[in-house]
């Protein structure tokens, strides 16, 4: 692991775009940068499939903002692991793989 690779892993909690900057700039065979894309990826999507049902109102606009302040709390949480080259995972998603 290099500073290449935290601030690689830093770029991809950063929405959308900093994910798909930081897919194409990463080494493919450097495990910290695959385990911070993963878990952006993650967290984009249930960010994603949050907005879309919290759209409902109700109750699934209530549970989309609490889904939604655990998700800034998982993303400030991953931008300082990856910042400091913390290789834990993150609570709850850190276990899944996509990518």
């Amino acid at each position: 692991m290099n500073g290449n690779s935290k601030l690689v892993g830093v770029i991809s909690y950063i929405t959308w775009i900093g994910w798909i900057v930081a897919f194409f700039m990463r080494d493919k065979g450097d495990d910290f940068v695959r385990q911070h894309i993963n878990q952006a990826l993650i967290l984009n999507i249930v960010s994603v499939i949050s907005g879309a049902v919290g759209r409902l109102g109700g109750i699934f606009s209530l549970a989309s903002g609490l889904v939604g302040l655990v998700i800034l709390v998982l993303l400030v949480l991953g931008i300082y692991r990856a910042a400091t080259g913390d290789k834990t995972p993150l609570p709850v998603i850190g276990d899944f793989r996509i990518v």
